[in-house]
């Protein structure tokens, strides 16, 4: 099982181990580059990522860091992505992110039972979970929670016990106990 990051990481791993069981992916990231720029337009997004590898791009710097200013949210995930990617500015995180993904093949080459979770509210990685799902061929259920139920935010944040109960019922259903 993987939670939040994990829940590209399993999935990663599920694609290459195949002597996995199963594999619950909790808030997935199909795309970690691409939950991080979803407000790029999709004609603008080759322009940013090459300013995101680039020597110097003081524009996308600036803007970055009036993001990490004028919203909490924002300033905890840049600090807390580049603590966990080791990059020392909220660009160089987001450069390092461009590497983890799940294309080419990646969630095709996954072959054991797969839940994929998604939290209707999550602010992080939303739509990431149903871009994960859409693509894997192997036998696979989408679990949705909802904010109505309490348990829409980011992994479930709040309602741990009625995701765990939904996630135990499915490995119930997956290895027929």
């Amino acid at each position: 099982m993987g939670v939040s990051l994990g829940g590209y990481l399993a999935p990663r791993a599920a694609a290459f181990e195949k002597r996995l069981a199963a594999l619950i992916a909790n808030d997935d990231v199909y795309d970690y580059a691409g939950a991080q720029l979803a407000s790029v337009p999709p004609d603008h997004r080759a322009e940013v990522e090459r300013m995101l590898v680039a020597e110097r791009a003081p524009e996308l710097d600036e803007a970055l860091n009036g993001i990490m200013k004028s919203s909490p949210t924002a300033r905890w995930a840049f600090a807390h992505g580049m603590y966990a990617f080791g990059a020392s500015t909220p660009r160089g995180y987001i450069a390092k992110s461009l590497a983890y993904n799940l294309r080419d093949g990646l969630a095709e080459a996954m072959s054991c039972p797969t839940l994929v979770c998604e939290a209707e509210g999550d602010v992080f990685f939303k739509g990431q979970p149903q871009e994960l799902y859409e693509r894997l061929t192997c036998p696979k259920r989408l679990l949705r929670f909802t904010v109505e139920e309490g348990a829409g935010d980011h992994c479930q944040v709040g309602a741990n016990r009625l995701a765990f109960a939904r996630i135990y019922d499915w490995l119930d259903e997956t290895f027929a106990f």
